[in-house]
């Protein structure tokens, strides 16, 4: 996806309000800005201190969401100045008293937006605001409105408006008829005289250079945007590559991102399976002083021999005390009873319609819990929505965080700092001291 080039004039509008410079004198693309599949970009709109003539300099700079290590993109340049509104709206000249003017020939734009998707320009629905064209010598006039699923509040120019408009330029026909793409380069004397409108009448009139100057009116004549000058350069598909997209070559990690509180309250009846379980302490207690109704077994088996449904959710700890045989012993000992666990889990059809949320008990960390850890996200993988990770961070929940960790629909969840935590792929900078790493260990070292 290509942000369009007049979304930077919105920004420059919008940038110009802040200091009192209502006039774009110039803009100028520095490359095209290419939106991810997934993710976001971070833009950052900068602008210059006056100078001596109340002109100041403009830049807009981009970076992937999440990439703090990342430096900077510069996408567009330019310089911002006070106008005289009345002035230039007195300098414009397009008139629509009698509309389509007077010995303009109709362009025919028949299937338009469908050849350009062929071209390989996909515009979606809310940019093909073209309605109409006519040409009279060297000028084209249009017509040019929002789609009804487009809101141009909040605006000043909505950018598919004014995209829309640059449109009739490639309407006209390229070689042997066919439509044609030329993305904006370079804005001069660009003024916003009207905001928020949603249908203008547009003239194009060629300025030599291979520029066009603009005015856009609405139906009554009321000027909305003008334009001095605007180069446009012709583009094939190809030309805009997706290995362009903003941070696509970078790498990841996974990172614990804090979740707003949104729990709609604990589920109506939780079951405890724990053979340390305390009816009337622990995890049986803290859940009951939320508010929930607890019943506690001392495992699995207990609770499918037991009479009425089962609960919703059940929640059980997955590790074992195996630390006598060593490391690899508690291992071991641990992966086998999870093993054990999840197997009857997923077998026993009377936990069919519940949710088991493993949570281990004490310190979630350690070579045992990773391996049962690694164990569950297994059958999570063939068993979707069974079962749910949960990772204390070795402390007691509190009866207040219970209700939104037991309500989000995750596979794993978190609690660090007296949060809610939820794993999220995040991008991973490179900064000079990841760049510099080198191995230091004596001997050979194997690398797969």
């Amino acid at each position: 996806v290509l942000l369009p080039g007049t979304a930077f004039v919105e920004l420059a509008v919008r940038a110009g309000d802040e200091v009192g410079c209502e006039r774009i004198e110039e803009l100028t693309l520095s490359a095209p800005l290419m939106l991810p599949e997934h993710g976001a970009v971070q833009v950052q709109v900068g602008v210059g201190e006056a100078a001596e003539d109340g002109r100041r300099l403009f830049t807009v700079h981009g970076r992937p969401e999440n990439a703090a290590d990342e430096p900077w993109t510069q996408y567009a340049t330019g310089l911002l100045a006070a106008g005289s509104s009345a002035q230039e709206r007195a300098g414009m000249t397009f008139d629509v008293t009698a509309w389509p003017p007077a010995g303009a020939e109709v362009v025919d734009l028949g299937d338009h937006y469908e050849r350009l998707a062929e071209l390989g320009f996909d515009y979606g629905p809310g940019f093909q605001g073209l309605r109409a064209v006519w040409r009279r010598g060297d000028d084209l006039f249009t017509e040019v409105e929002l789609p009804d699923e487009v809101q141009a509040g909040g605006f000043g120019v909505h950018p598919a408006l004014l995209d829309a408009v640059l449109h009739a330029v490639g309407s006209a026909g390229g070689n042997q008829g066919e439509p044609s793409v030329g993305l904006p380069f370079s804005w001069e004397g660009v003024r916003l005289h009207a905001s928020e409108a949603t249908a203008v009448r547009a003239q194009l009139t060629p300025t030599g250079r291979g520029a066009v100057a603009i005015e856009m009116v609405d139906a009554a004549g009321d000027p909305v945007v003008s334009v001095e000058a605007l180069l446009v350069r012709p583009v094939a598909a190809d030309d805009v590559r997706v290995d362009q997209v903003v941070g696509r070559d970078s790498l990841f990690r996974v990172d614990w991102t804090t979740v707003a509180d949104s729990a709609d309250g604990l589920p109506s009846a939780i079951a405890v399976v724990d053979s340390h379980a305390d009816a009337e302490a622990g995890v049986a207690g803290t859940l009951r002083e939320a508010g929930a109704e607890v019943t506690t077994y001392p495992d699995l088996a207990a609770l499918a021999a037991a009479d009425g449904p089962v609960p919703e959710v059940v929640l059980a700890d997955p590790l074992v005390d195996g630390s006598a045989n060593g490391v690899a012993g508690q291992v071991h000992a641990t992966v086998l009873a999870a093993l054990e666990m999840v197997q009857y889990w997923l077998s026993e059809e009377r936990f069919a319609g519940s949710r088991l949320v493993a949570a281990a008990r004490g310190e979630a960390d350690g070579l045992a819990v990773a391996s049962v850890w690694g164990l569950l996200r297994s059958a999570q993988a063939e068993h979707p929505d069974r079962i749910t990770l949960l990772d204390g961070g070795g402390q007691e929940l509190s009866a207040s965080l219970w209700p939104q960790v037991l309500s989000l629909a995750e596979p794993e969840v978190g609690v660090r700092d007296g949060g809610v935590v939820v794993p999220r792929l995040v991008r991973v900078g490179v900064s000079g001291s990841a760049a510099a790493a080198v191995w230091s260990g004596p001997g050979a070292m194997l690398i797969t």
